[in-house]
């Protein structure tokens, strides 16, 4: 008898202790395609309102200098998922339907790790690291895929290369679903797709990539916004898109699972200036998409965790989206990947202490690979290089792009971004020092990650996924 009534405590004792474990955290990651720095309110946008980017703001934690892994779609969304630079695993610029090549198997995407520990997976919008059906989602871990391969100006209809691209296919997992699906219909039906998952999968862990095609061109908008803003389309476009985050917050509150989310906010790269008026805002920073000057890689970011995140912070810490998988990495317990990434934890960052400093340095890649910058600390060190130059060209309207020039010279500089967040006035003069040492660094990270124009291949580049 006495025997027994031990082994009933020790297992009543297990089962309140498995009662009051607490559940691991869900993952929601929401990417925007295009959308600049200055298209939020906190930001100055003009014309209308984002009053869910504004309270997850005041709720969560709003970072200052966060930058997209490259300038570009595809190599963003690689570098997001595997926390590496892209070009260490083979990417740069963005591919289309003519690739015979994607994310590389033998990489380990959030959704991978997240699996290893029993997450429901799930991706929603734009994928565009490999149209083939051995590159898509539901091969890196994802459960779910409801979406299109690559980007919504890949279709018929495109201003500039009108019928070049096939039609735009819609993907269910791995199937094509419609062609040339009306894109009007993407932002919402991509996010009830995803406050679905959440209310489907409300008792178990689950990671949610969200990845919406807009405000990439060409924009398209549901009724309920069309006309709502001041700002024409792309501002009504951007109201829909906030729409969306309160939505996810929404479902995430009504389900009791707020509380135990960490959601996450970005875009993928700055805004193609050159379209105008279907365009974002850089929110003052030089350059845009396609370019490796502020404006085309320093972004949005909002973080939100409830009674986890201190609410209403701003991190002026530098950080990066391929920090985002370490990050996870650090939350869940996942293990990291087998082979090196780049990204670092922002933990710290998280808790409201910014007085760490988890990552040092960033560096800008972009054309076959090129490092045309290094950032430390305030310091930013631009190298002569050739790119894409928004300065003095008339930009396009309502969908069709202005001629810029995409091969023009760029001198290299030295910036004091505390004080020249605008890169106007080169001080390599005045600090001849700063300059010698960010030019040392430099040499390192072309030896680590290589340089294609200067014909070093770094030693810990990885192949890229190809067809047979």
């Amino acid at each position: 008898m006495f025997y027994f009534s031990r082994i009933l405590i020790l297992f009543c004792g297990l089962l309140l202790i498995s009662a009051t474990k607490e559940p691991r955290t869900n993952i929601i990651v929401i990417y925007f395609d295009d959308m600049g720095n200055g298209d939020i309110a906190r930001n100055g946008a003009i014309g209308y309102e984002t009053p869910h980017f504004d309270q997850m703001a005041r709720e969560g934690m709003y970072f200052s200098q966060f930058y997209s892994p490259q300038a570009v779609c595809t190599a963003s969304r690689a570098g997001l998922l595997t926390g590496c630079y892209p070009n260490r695993i083979g990417f740069s610029g963005a591919i289309d339907h003519t690739a015979r090549i994607g994310l590389n198997p033998a990489e380990e995407t959030i959704a991978e790790l997240l699996k290893q520990q029993n997450y429901a997976t799930a991706a929603y919008g734009k994928w565009h690291l490999g149209h083939h059906a051995e590159f898509l989602p539901t091969r890196h871990g994802f459960d779910e895929f409801f979406g299109i391969p690559y980007s919504n100006d890949m279709w018929p209809n495109h201003p500039i290369n009108k019928n070049y691209y096939p039609e735009l296919p819609l993907i269910e997992n791995d199937k094509v679903i419609e062609l040339n699906p009306d894109q009007s219909r993407f932002t919402t039906e991509f996010t009830n797709r995803a406050t679905g998952f959440i209310r489907k999968n409300k008792n178990k862990p689950f990671f949610i990539y969200l990845a919406h095609p807009m405000p990439h061109v060409p924009l398209a908008v549901s009724e309920k916004f069309k006309g709502k803003s001041k700002q024409g389309l792309y501002g009504d476009v951007i109201m829909e898109l906030d729409w969306s985050v309160g939505e996810i917050r929404r479902a995430l509150k009504e389900t009791g699972l707020d509380g135990n989310t960490l959601l996450i906010v970005t875009s993928d790269n700055g805004p193609w200036l050159n379209y105008g008026n279907h365009a974002g805002s850089t929110g003052g920073f030089k350059g845009g998409k396609g370019n490796t000057w502020e404006g085309g890689q320093r972004v949005p970011c909002l973080m939100a965790w409830k009674n986890k995140i201190p609410a209403g912070r701003v991190s002026p810490n530098l950080a990066s989206a391929i920090d985002i998988l370490p990050t996870i990495v650090e939350v869940t317990g996942a293990r990291y990947p087998k082979s090196k990434i780049d990204g670092v934890s922002l933990i710290p960052l998280l808790k409201g202490d910014f007085t760490q400093e988890p990552r040092k340095n960033f560096v800008y890649y972009y054309r076959k690979n090129n490092l045309e910058a290094i950032r430390n600390d305030r310091w930013k060190l631009v190298f002569e290089h050739r790119g894409r130059q928004y300065e003095g060209f008339a930009p396009g309207d309502d969908g069709l792009p202005g001629k810029v020039d995409e091969n023009f010279l760029f001198p290299g500089g030295l910036y004091d971004l505390r004080r020249d967040p605008g890169e106007y006035t080169d001080v390599s003069a005045a600090y001849p020092g700063i300059k010698k040492q960010l030019e040392a660094q430099a040499d390192l990270i072309r030896k680590d990650l290589g340089d294609d124009l200067q014909k070093i291949e770094g030693q810990n580049r990885r192949p890229i996924g190809q067809l047979p």
